[in-house]
């Protein structure tokens, strides 16, 4: 049997007038209107970022046309403009939200645009969204010291859970970045899964705490989108952001070693 290959769609902010930190990747509200359309349309069925990963470590059988709808960060337009067009087609979705960069009692004032507030994410949550965690401040993870890991991440998890009720079961990591001290300690803050970019589709094979999505961004048009849908082109579409992030991947580890190397003189 051939394996499961589902997108996961990673979004930013929704919105008309974006700020230039934001805009490219970001979506209009009619771009994101009639994406949701579309998704409707094809019969796709959008799970959460839980249910996914409940559903591939119990072996229940997964919905002949998955996908899934994921906002990282947590931008107001979500809730202004995204819940809407969720909500006409009954669809599922999951954002991830940096608490730092929320209004409100744990604001840190790095929000890049305008956020939400934590009513609007408790009617998200009301609504059907899954809300994850993103860490408090959005740093690269795997560039921190073990203690600044489990702050980010052991304050992410209760800020959500004090506000919510319950603590977050899904984690993305800012950035994308990760590795295997990071994946560990989010494993250990009972997070049950986590997203990462890699602009390519999830497959079971990538293990709970590694899966991919695939960038939706302001330049992604019609049939670019319809292509994501389909698992078609998607290394072609992303083959640039690839070679960027390899690039990056050398130069992020380079300062890595240095920095370890500093620290064993000190």
């Amino acid at each position: 049997m051939t394996e499961a290959r589902i997108p996961i769609l990673m979004y930013h902010a929704v919105a008309a007038d974006p700020n230039d930190a934001t805009r490219d990747l970001s979506v209009s509200p009619q771009a994101f209107a009639e994406q949701m359309a579309l998704i409707a349309d094809r019969g796709l069925t959008p799970l959460t970022t839980a249910d996914l990963a409940a559903r591939w470590r119990s072996g229940r059988p997964l919905p002949a046309l998955p996908v899934l709808i994921t906002f990282d960060d947590g931008y107001e337009g979500v809730h202004r403009h995204a819940l809407p067009a969720l909500a006409e087609h009954g669809l599922s979705a999951t954002l991830f939200v940096t608490t730092g960069w929320l209004r409100g009692a744990y604001d840190t004032g790095g929000g890049p645009d305008t956020m939400l507030d934590w009513r609007q994410v408790r009617e998200l949550a009301d609504a059907g969204v899954e809300i994850g965690g993103h860490s408090h401040s959005h740093p690269q993870l795997d560039q921190l010291g073990d203690s600044a890991l489990r702050a980010e991440l052991t304050r992410c998890r209760d800020i959500v859970a004090g506000e919510l009720g319950a603590p977050p079961a899904s984690f993305a990591y800012p950035y994308g970045y990760s590795s295997r001290r990071v994946r560990t300690a989010v494993r250990e803050n009972g997070f049950a899964q986590a997203l990462a970019v890699g602009n390519a589709l999830a497959r079971r094979a990538q293990g709970p705490y590694a899966l991919r999505r695939v960038t939706v961004r302001r330049g992604t048009g019609a049939e670019e989108f319809e292509r994501l849908l389909d698992g078609r082109a998607v290394a072609r579409t992303f083959a640039r952001d690839r070679v960027l992030t390899k690039g990056y991947a050398v130069v992020r580890r380079t300062r890595r070693l240095h920095r370890r190397a500093v620290g064993a003189l000190v």
